[in-house]
């Protein structure tokens, strides 16, 4: 049993057309929108391929139609870039994005895997990198062999007393240092974590043809280019 785990795909449908990666079940770890321009195909995609997912902080502010707060980096990113998606999106992917729920547990073949976008104790929020110490204080109460968990947009795997806590990084938007596309596979009980090349250029070109202003192409081609780094404020003159 080959399970294909991704999360944070952000409207970047030149990322994960990428993956070419074939599988017997796919899981979904939230955000689907935001960042880039093209989240009905992505959304399409997860809807048709993904046999369980959650919702992530984004498809919740997306679906409930909240306006991104300005500000710098990428919440002026998010700011930026959401109304656009609202246009683009019909009745049935807000409804597919609110009705994901915000932690699932599935069985998949002889695995058992917990589903969160953030963490257990905060499901969409809570920011928690690779800290074995963090992560062992929230699993006290945890029946499953794999807790699965995206938000931070970093790659990692952990085995914890019984329990491997897997972010299979971003698909959409690294932020690791690394610009190729992250995912990870679950294979008969054993993690692998990979990266593949995708066509950045055309994930620019989208956003430009959808409007997005050049400020907003080069804070993104920034962070694309360089696996999540944001471009030093110019100092004024």
């Amino acid at each position: 049993m080959k399970i294909l785990v991704i999360a944070d795909i952000h409207a970047n449908w030149p990322a994960l057309q990428a993956i070419a990666e074939p599988f017997d079940a796919c899981i979904f770890l939230g955000d689907l929108v935001d960042y880039a321009t093209d989240p009905v195909p992505c959304i399409e995609w997860v809807r048709a391929h993904a046999d369980a997912g959650v919702r992530g902080n984004h498809d919740h502010a997306v679906a409930q139609r909240v306006a991104a707060r300005g500000g710098t980096g990428f919440r002026e990113l998010a700011a930026a870039t959401r109304p656009l998606q609202w246009k683009m999106m019909q009745p049935s992917h807000f409804k597919f994005l609110a009705r994901l729920p915000l932690t699932q547990t599935v069985q998949i073949g002889a695995n058992r895997l917990l589903l969160v976008h953030a963490t257990p104790r905060d499901p969409m929020d809570e920011y928690l990198m690779n800290d074995p110490g963090g992560w062992q204080s929230r699993l006290g109460n945890v029946d499953a062999d794999f807790v699965c968990v995206g938000h931070s947009h970093v790659q990692f795997h952990l085995q914890l007393d019984g329990i491997q806590v897997l972010n299979p990084g971003s698909v959409g938007q690294p932020r690791d240092g690394d610009a190729r596309c992250a995912y990870a596979v679950i294979e008969d009980g054993r993690v692998s974590l990979r990266r593949v090349e995708y066509d950045i250029g055309a994930t620019l070109r989208q956003m430009q043809a959808a409007g997005v202003e050049p400020r907003i192409l080069e804070l993104t081609e920034s962070v694309l280019r360089t696996g999540g780094k944001l471009p030093l404020p110019v100092p004024p003159a």
